[in-house]
């Protein structure tokens, strides 16, 4: 795995080799890149952007978008040896000012009132496949007031998932790369 485009491009991941950690493959990596960057549907500009990578294993989605000019990127992993391995990629990179990493559990760090010292500009969700209910996630990520408005919320699942999301989260986008469904919403104004 590397990074793809900008300032760190064709630098290696560390990966972690088991079957907790599901790890974004390039070509699905860079079809969110072109469509965040490049379709008339998202306007999305990521440069100057924080970021928010949900369920982030080793941080190659928050790691590229560092790459491509993100200001901060903000990762929560649970799994202690894909946090050692985030860590390591941090460092090779030499980005430890521009992240934070909480280890724990993805609703748990929501529902924490002081974690959060800003709103997001996009806000990446990479749960495992087993996981099914978005709904609650979506409906977390909405209460906290998390996301600024006109943020963008992109959602990595399998290709035949058929997740649930509330009336108000308003899906732009949806594509398929190999066994990836990639979701591309955005909260309804109201």
């Amino acid at each position: 795995m590397r990074i793809i485009a900008g300032k760190f491009k064709g630098n290696k991941l560390h990966l972690l080799k088991n079957k907790n950690t599901r790890p974004l493959k390039d070509q699905a990596r860079e079809s969110i890149f072109n469509l965040l960057i490049h379709s008339n549907k998202i306007f999305f500009k990521l440069e100057k952007s924080n970021i928010l990578d949900l369920y982030s294993g080793t941080g190659s989605f928050g790691l590229e978008c560092l790459s491509r000019s993100a200001n901060k990127v903000f990762f929560i992993e649970k799994e202690n040896n894909a946090v050692r391995i985030l860590k390591k990629n941090i460092s090779k990179l030499n980005l430890e000012k521009k992240t934070n990493i909480y280890v724990g559990d993805v609703m748990e760090a929501i529902k924490s009132q002081n974690l959060f010292l800003f709103k997001f500009d996009l806000i990446f969700c990479d749960p495992p496949f087993k996981n099914l209910n978005l709904k609650n996630l979506v409906g977390m990520i909405s209460d906290k007031n998390l996301l600024k408005k006109n943020g963008i919320l992109v959602f990595h699942r399998r290709e035949n998932s058929k997740d649930e999301f509330p009336n108000y989260l308003n899906v732009i986008e949806e594509r398929i790369y190999g066994k990836s469904k990639i979701i591309f919403a955005r909260f309804l104004s109201g």
